[in-house]
Formats: structure tokens, C-alpha cells, sequence
């Protein structure tokens, strides 16, 4: 049981609609079958801008975002709530672009009255984008894109917003056109439930706008994906062929089967089921969920704060003895240690129903009790509770 929070598990029907031989390339069921991936990705993100596809990871859509609408020169406003936000402006310095900070810690998302002061106190306008992530795997944080969108409109702020989704998407709700994102991001690993290496943007007006000024080189080059003539021109090149069949097969499971609606409140109860389990296992250890509100948790991974190297101990007591593998805990220096020894992550994204959460938490419980580590009891019967109730209704 893979219980990280992303690459996430592959159900069988991906697997096997993968399983093929090579296809023709130039024409036929393939090029079809592409076009078709369009609408239902916008679907999911909720958009009637552009779309378009990249081989590649986040830190590729990083690039592709800043390239399509920045220069060197330019200034974005970073909101850091955990580790990945930090890591889009580190791709974005790399490409001369200035960054401006306003960094909210390991357990708290975007203040919006604090995006709202900065953005007022640029007079002259130098901050040309908002770069922020919807869920952050490191901290599990959820950001309110509304409430970022209204601050930035409070200040009259001409800036794009731009949301990393990549562990969001098919998981906690978004809604690109009605929430005002002008750029959004996303990959196919998580939610999507297809193997890593599909990356997708989508963008509106105000960015096609900004691109007019850039020259982003060729392969990032959104345009040539949009305003395709031919089919090699939606990957600048080979199409990722066998990536492209699972994801159909995906989107045929999330979109046309499932509904994007009842997706989202699937993760929804499944992460509340979690939630409460942590806290059982809390009032009688040191064991804690790390963002305390609710309303400011994803619904796609939780971080687990335990006492000091408790999470590596049971991180491998549970692969081991379980063969349920945890995520780490993520960062960086002295704190990446920290988070690493005494922090460990439960992802539930993407390909996951009733026996994969009760058995991932059953294998936590027994290995609280193997360890001899102090915790809390009734922690199934609490997530049991949840599942009841919430299918019960």
C-alpha cells in the first residue's frame, strides 16, 4: 500500500489501458483519443481558458508558467506556506526574475490581509504575478485562492495569479474561471492516478495577454500547444504516447464515471476519517495533526507531527512489517532533519476507497503498539465513525 502523497497507487484499468504496443503517431485512434483528453481536463479545473499539455513534472510547469509570461527583470510575490511555493520562486530566480517573500511558516496558510498590505505598498506596480500553491504536500496546508484573488483585487493589483495544483487537482476542489486564477497548473501523478510525467497548464486571457512579450523559446512555448496545425506540435515533438492512453482511462474513471463533484467529496470524507483517527491517537501521545484547522487542512495528504524520532521509527515499522509505505517528512537544513525523524505524511489522493484508508490506519495503529510508542486508543473506531456517518447520509 503506497501511502505517499503522490507518485499515488494506479488502479488496474490504467495499468492495462497502458499495457499496448506502440501506436501510429501520425494519424488514427491515437490523435483522437488526444483531443479528446482537453474538455475533460478542463472539467476538472473547473475552466473554458486554454489548456495545454507538457512531458514533464511540476518543477517543469514551474518553468512554462514564469517563461509565458515573465522576463528577466520582473518581480513575483511568493506565498510560502510549506515547501513547494519556495521551491517555484527558486525556479524563478534562476531565470533572473526577482522574487518578493511573505513567508507564513510550516502550519499556516497565505494571511490575505498580508498579500493585501504588500501588494498596496507596491505603488509603482513592479509585481507582475502572485505565485502560490493550492495544497502543499510538505505542510498539507490548504490556501484559500478566493480569499487570495479578493486581496489582490482589494489593492488593485494588475498582478497574474498563478496556483500550483499538482498535488490538488482530482483531489480538494478548485475552480480556476469562478475563483479567478489566471494561471494553473498540474500534473498527472496524484489525483490523476497516472504515472509521473505529464504536466498540464491552463491559462486564460490576461496570460495569453502577457505572453505577447515574452519569448519563452520553443518547447516551453504554450502557444504552438494550443493553436496546434498539426499533431506534434501539442508536444513539440513525439507525443507521450502510452502516458496519454492511461490518462484517458483515468479521466473516463474521474470525470465520465465517478463526476468531479462526488471525486472531491470522496477526498472529503476520507481525509476527515484520517483527521480523526490522528487525533485519537493525540490525547494520549504526542502524536498531532500539524495545521490544526480544518478548514486550512487538503484533503489530499495530512502531516503527522510525533514525538522526536517516533516518525522514522514507524515510518519503517510500517513498511516493513505492514508493507505500507508513509511519506516523509519534508524540508530542508537543521528543520529538514527535524521534519524528516519526527514528522511522517498519510497521502490519500487519486485511486483509493474504504479497505486502502482503514488498512493504511490499522497498520499505524499496530505499529504505535509494536514501537511501544504512547498514543491514544479508539482511533479506527473514530475513523470508522466518520465513514459510517458521512455514507449513512
Amino acid at each position: 500500500m503506497l501511502a505517499i502523497p503522490g507518485p499515488s497507487i494506479m488502479p488496474d484499468r490504467v495499468l492495462n489501458a497502458m499495457h499496448r504496443a506502440s501506436p501510429n503517431i501520425y494519424e488514427g485512434e491515437l490523435l483522437d483519443m488526444t483531443h479528446s483528453l482537453y474538455p475533460d481536463l478542463k472539467t476538472l479545473a473547473r475552466t473554458s481558458g486554454n489548456a495545454a499539455i507538457y512531458i514533464g513534472n511540476g518543477h517543469a510547469t514551474w518553468e512554462v508558467c514564469l517563461r509565458n509570461t515573465l522576463v528577466e527583470g520582473d518581480t513575483v510575490l511568493v506565498l510560502i506556506t510549506g515547501r513547494f511555493a519556495e521551491g517555484w520562486g527558486e525556479a524563478a530566480r534562476a531565470l533572473g526574475i526577482k522574487t518578493q517573500i511573505l513567508d507564513f511558516g510550516m502550519q499556516a496558510p497565505v494571511d490575505p490581509t498580508k498579500v493585501e498590505e504588500t501588494l498596496r505598498a507596491d505603488k509603482d506596480g513592479k509585481i507582475r504575478a502572485v505565485l502560490t500553491v493550492q495544497t502543499d504536500t510538505a505542510s498539507s496546508v490548504l490556501n484559500d485562492v478566493v480569499a487570495i484573488r479578493k486581496a489582490m483585487d482589494a489593492a488593485d493589483s494588475e498582478a497574474l495569479l498563478m496556483v500550483d495544483g499538482m498535488a490538488s487537482l482530482g483531489c480538494d476542489r478548485f475552480e480556476m474561471d469562478a475563483w479567478g486564477a489566471d494561471i494553473y497548473m498540474a500534473g498527472c501523478q496524484k489525483g490523476l492516478m497516472t504515472p509521473a510525467g505529464l504536466a498540464f497548464v491552463f491559462f486564460n486571457d490576461r496570460a495569453t495577454d502577457a505572453r505577447k512579450r515574452v519569448s519563452p523559446g520553443k518547447y516551453w512555448d504554450w502557444v504552438p500547444r494550443v493553436e496546434a496545425d498539426y499533431f506534434y506540435m501539442l508536444f513539440s515533438g513525439t507525443a507521450p504516447t502510452h502516458h496519454l492512453y492511461g490518462l484517458r482511462e483515468a479521466l473516463n474513471m474521474l470525470v465520465h464515471e465517478e463526476g468531479v463533484e462526488n471525486v472531491w467529496a470522496r477526498h472529503d470524507l476520507f481525509a476527515r476519517a484520517i483527521w480523526a483517527a490522528v487525533e485519537a491517537w493525540g490525547e494520549g501521545g504526542d502524536m498531532a495533526l500539524n495545521i490544526a484547522t480544518p478548514a486550512h487542512r487538503s484533503r489530499a495528504v495530512t502531516t503527522v507531527a510525533t514525538g522526536s524520532g517516533e516518525a522514522k521509527a514507524l515510518r519503517e515499522w510500517t513498511e516493513r512489517e505492514a508493507g505500507v509505505t508513509l511519506g516523509i517528512g519534508l524540508g530542508f537544513g537543521e528543520q529538514g532533519s527535524q521534519l524528516f525523524n519526527s514528522y511522517f505524511r498519510i497521502g490519500h489522493m487519486g485511486h483509493l476507497n474504504i479497505p486502502m484508508v482503514m488498512g493504511t490506519l490499522g497498520s499505524i495503529d499496530c505499529g504505535l503498539k509494536a514501537l511501544g510508542m504512547a498514543h491514544g486508543d479508539g482511533a479506527l473506531d473514530a475513523a470508522s465513525r466518520v465513514l459510517r456517518g458521512r455514507l449513512a447520509g
